[in-house]
């Protein structure tokens, strides 16, 4: 009986085997010869599903940005007012443990890529940062603010310190508590 290959599952490992490479040994040494070998495939394999580097790193980014909306779902699930809403926001939007840790790394060398690709900068992420943006506005709109908050501005720089942060935390310059810390008091600032 013939073998039935579940082509999403198989993209999956191959974003998996991409960010650990990226993890391990930088983005640098991402190739598509070096995710089959992680990945323990033929690099025929990873061509019939990616056809060059810079489409690997899509489909990767694609895959690595699902499952980080999945987590933030979850933890949103779970908040119960616009305070613990933007607070899962900031445990998913933090490199708090490998999963969040290897979707910046992944990003962050997307996002340098893309500022030479505007083909690139539109492809997989326009969708999620809209999403992202939107469900963080909505929490600071529902919040008891100080007088002179602006919800969109607190939204953007929330978004904008957690980007930064995310960077500090992965070279070392701030501890992942450390970083929630800074981006806490940001919230408790808004909320006055």
């Amino acid at each position: 009986m013939p073998r039935t290959v579940d082509h999403d599952e198989r993209r999956a490992q191959l974003a998996d085997a991409l960010a650990r490479v990226a993890a391990r040994d930088g983005l640098h040494a991402v190739s598509m010869r070096a995710v089959a070998a992680e990945a323990g495939t033929s690099l025929r394999l990873v061509q019939y599903y990616f056809e060059n580097k810079r489409q690997l790193l899509i489909g990767a980014m694609r895959q690595l940005e699902e499952r980080s909306n999945a987590r933030w779902q979850a933890r949103l699930a779970r908040a119960t007012d616009p305070r613990a809403r933007l607070r899962a926001f900031i445990a998913e939007a933090l490199p708090t443990d490998s999963d969040s840790i290897d979707f910046y790394r992944v990003s962050a060398a997307f996002g340098e890529m893309a500022t030479t690709d505007p083909e690139l900068a539109a492809e997989p992420l326009a969708g999620g940062i809209a999403r992202l943006r939107s469900a963080v506005l909505e929490a600071f709109r529902a919040a008891d603010l100080a007088p002179d908050a602006v919800p969109e501005h607190e939204t953007d720089a929330l978004i904008s310190l957690c980007n930064g942060l995310s960077t500090a935390v992965l070279i070392g310059h701030h501890t992942a508590d450390a970083a929630i810390a800074i981006a806490e008091y940001h919230i408790d600032r808004a909320f006055g």
